[in-house]
């Protein structure tokens, strides 16, 4: 068993691995099988598996007793635990998709001209038997931590926050068949109801019905068949022979195909930039035969054209993301310039009264660079231990100034399951960090003293580079903005992202944000859409070897300031 497959199993399972548990396991006659052992016993506490971990003598004597007992048995076994299955990405009420491929991540999956990501051979499979991955209450809350916080800072004014909502203490899927179909029917629940204020439309199976008995959807006066209007989760997505797009619908009673003719030019670009597992309405003409809707308009779930209001609120807040800590390409000269900054430690005066009115610092995943996060990784790592890197990651943030409140949400590289929405950190690691710092999954919607801001690290927007037109990693800002139109952070499932089954889909964008802060791309991205301000907050580490083989410059070292009363955007360089 290659050592990249030793290290690809143990991400599946949410777990990270150090290079020399690696080296033992694919050291071992039967790789496979005992890594199938150590997923069965592992401690649901442990995050990173260590040599300690690999009980190699337990191992060798149950299974070869095993074996003795019944060889077939255990060979069946250790197939339904670490063998691949099937991926669908098609989304189903009925036949419900499989778990999702996982990518092992690279630095950052991108490239300014074409779309670059390793992706496993397998899949992510949890199961009954190690379902610690899935834990419920992944990473237990601090006592003190009751959702509304309060922050005095020095100058009588209070930095108030309210998690409004977040993953953890709530996760409690396995992975079974029915949270599948619970999960997208959750999220056709959800998303139809923001497009049914806006058309009448018909259940599926009416069509369907009528179609088959040809009656009651004809005009008075023969001819054409009446205008109808769908809504339904987009199962597939293809062209015609003639060049025409060709989607197939689906809602909890049954199925529809739509054709968007080329020759309708605004509406066939639309439609272009349709993406699977994205819900839609559809507005159109049957043809004769009630087979087909040919489209008139689409109508995505969207933003409303409404205005915030953020009375009272003022001061500013510091939005970053993808620091790395961790990493021989972390940024350390610049990172303690900028924490210079946020003590007033400035030569240049009006850098000095930016500095006072700063009352969040708002931190979207990738706080350390972790380890096993991709094959070869340990060689550009100066610092090789995952709970050294967070300790390193602490030392750093008690520099803050105490009037400074501190948010830090999870990403690919941290030490939580990989599977999102992320629970987050777990006690282990918040127990290295002053107790002042307030930890969420994600995502997570918190409001700032009035500013309601959603943070997600954005994994989703490699799939919206790879899909949607237009949309690319040096302007992340635009992929941000398809979010919001979809009223949705991760809508295209089982792709790059690997989403856990929950009851209720955690992406969708139900309360409408004043801000949307995402990381992942390395890259700064900021831009508007319906008055809520999307920003992309780039990285603290320079370019990476997988940078440097595709050609790709992030922009690190750049800060965004938002000014909370009015959200106009500051850009620093450090």
């Amino acid at each position: 068993m290659k050592e990249i497959n030793v290290q690809e199993a143990f991400l599946e399972a949410g777990y990270q691995i150090s290079p020399e548990a690696v080296d033992l396991i694919a050291s071992h006659s039967s790789p496979k099988d005992l890594v199938c052992y150590i997923l069965g016993h592992i401690d649901e506490s442990v995050f990173v598996i260590e040599i300690e971990h690999i009980d190699i003598p337990s191992f060798e004597s149950e299974y070869s007793t095993g074996q003795k007992a019944d060889s077939g048995a255990a060979s069946e076994a250790s197939s339904q635990i670490c063998s691949p299955v099937s991926q669908n990405s098609e989304a189903t009420f009925g036949e419900v998709p499989l778990e999702p491929v996982i990518s092992p991540s690279s630095d950052i999956s991108k490239n300014e001209s074409k779309v670059t990501c390793e992706v496993s051979s397998s899949t992510f499979s949890p199961s009954k038997k190690y379902s610690s991955s899935f834990p419920s209450g992944y990473g237990s809350k601090r006592s003190s931590d009751t959702g509304i916080h309060t922050n005095s800072n020095g100058n009588d004014n209070v930095n108030n926050i309210n998690i409004m909502s977040d993953i953890t203490d709530m996760s409690t899927c396995v992975g079974e068949y029915m949270e599948f179909v619970q999960y997208f029917r959750n999220r056709y629940s959800k998303l139809s109801d923001m497009i049914r204020g806006r058309i009448t439309a018909r259940p599926i199976e009416s069509l369907n019905k009528n179609r088959k008995h040809g009656s009651g959807l004809k005009r008075s006066g023969g001819g054409d068949y009446s205008e109808v209007s769908i809504i339904g989760m987009v199962s597939e997505v293809r062209s015609t022979a003639n060049g025409h797009k060709m989607l197939q619908l689906e809602d909890p009673t049954g199925s529809f195909l739509v054709l968007v003719h080329q020759a309708e030019k605004d509406l066939f670009e639309e439609a272009s930039k349709i993406i699977l597992d994205e819900v839609i309405g559809i507005t159109g003409s049957l043809t004769n035969d009630g087979s087909l809707i040919i489209a008139k308009k689409l109508i995505l779930p969207d933003l409303p054209n409404i205005s915030h209001r953020r009375e009272g609120t003022w001061g500013k807040a510091v939005f970053t993301s993808d620091v790395h800590i961790g990493s021989s390409t972390f940024l350390e000269k610049e990172w303690c310039g900028f924490l210079d900054f946020l003590n007033g430690k400035c030569d240049n005066e009006q850098m000095r009264e930016l500095s006072k009115d700063i009352r969040f610092l708002v931190i979207a995943g990738d706080l350390v660079d972790g380890i096993g996060i991709f094959p070869g990784q340990e060689h550009e790592l100066d610092i090789l231990d995952i709970y050294d890197q967070y300790a390193k990651a602490a030392e750093y943030f008690s520099q803050v100034p105490e009037h400074i409140q501190i948010i830090i949400s999870p990403g690919n590289h941290d030490a939580v399951r990989q599977a999102e929405p992320q629970p987050r950190f777990p006690e282990r690691i918040t127990s290295l960090f002053e107790d002042r710092i307030i930890f969420v999954g994600n995502p997570a919607l918190v409001d700032l003293d009035g500013v309601q801001v959603l943070m997600y690290h954005g994994r989703s927007i490699d799939d919206l580079v790879a899909s949607v037109p237009g949309v690319s990693y040096q302007e992340p800002e635009k992929a941000m903005i398809e979010m919001l139109k979809r009223r949705h952070l991760s809508p295209i499932y089982g792709s790059r992202v690997s989403i856990a089954p929950e009851k209720q889909d955690h992406f969708v964008i139900d309360t409408i944000p004043d801000i949307l802060h995402c990381g992942h791309v390395h890259t700064i991205g900021i831009g508007r859409y319906k008055n809520v301000l999307a920003i992309n907050s780039g990285t603290w580490q320079s370019q990476t070897e997988f940078q440097k083989r595709v050609n790709l410059m992030p922009t690190p070292a750049q800060v965004p300031i938002v000014d909370l009363s009015t959200l106009r955007t500051t850009l620093l360089h450090f």
